[in-house]
């Protein structure tokens, strides 16, 4: 059966780098911001760039805010990139402190303070480390070799109030944080998987796989 999976456009969203990576793997996703398209998906995709706020405004004046929170509870996969992963926290301390999703216990906070040679956003090519505790087995990292390098553009980062969240940490500026959580159905990259070349499309892959 053909799986259907939503692309949400809030409008902060860089969405056909995303919509391509699907089509290449043979699985055409179909980028909406209407609230019907959504409930009847078998997966949910939530890409972002920019603020926290203009993110949250997005989905708000769409009225998808309720949707992707009932969606959330179906048990259906879902996946935030960049700042549509960030959205999906409790709290964004952008410019300001603004509530989010909620779909993950915690908040998002700025990096910490960088010395002269770091400087944020943390922009480019940089590893994944997997936490000791953690299998990547049956997840949206399975089969992602140690230290694989994907691609990051951001200057705040996930600080969730359950470690257990976390599904990978990376380092910068000698700052580790988690750059991809895991509650139950719902996933989070920092990084952008459709950016990030074989890497990138096996992650993708293994969402797919999860529907």
């Amino acid at each position: 059966m053909k799986k259907k999976i939503a692309i949400i456009d809030c409008g902060v969203n860089n969405l056909h780098s995303i919509a391509k990576a699907f089509a290449k793997l043979k699985t055409p996703a179909i980028i909406t911001e209407d609230p019907a398209i959504l409930a009847k998906a078998d997966a949910v995709v939530l890409p972002g760039t920019g603020a926290f706020q203009a993110g949250m405004d997005g989905l708000r004046r769409r009225g998808l805010i309720q949707p992707l929170q009932v969606f959330a509870s179906s048990g259906k996969p879902m996946l935030g990139i960049c700042l549509g992963a960030q959205l999906m926290l409790q709290e964004g301390r952008e410019f300001g402190t603004f509530k989010g999703l909620g779909l993950i216990p915690g908040k998002v906070v700025p990096f910490p303070a960088m010395n002269a040679n770091f400087k944020t956003p943390h922009f480019g090519w940089n590893n994944l480390m997997k936490p000791t505790n953690k299998n990547w087995v049956k997840t949206v990292l399975e089969g992602i070799s140690k230290n694989s390098t994907v691609y990051f553009v951001h200057s705040f980062i996930f600080q969730p109030k359950d470690k257990n969240d976390i599904l990978a940490f990376s380092e910068y500026g000698g700052h580790i944080f988690p750059s991809a959580l895991r509650n139950g159905n719902i996933y989070g990259c920092q990084f952008h998987p459709e950016k990030s070349g074989d890497v990138g499309l096996k992650i993708i892959k293994n969402f797919i796989k999860l529907i």
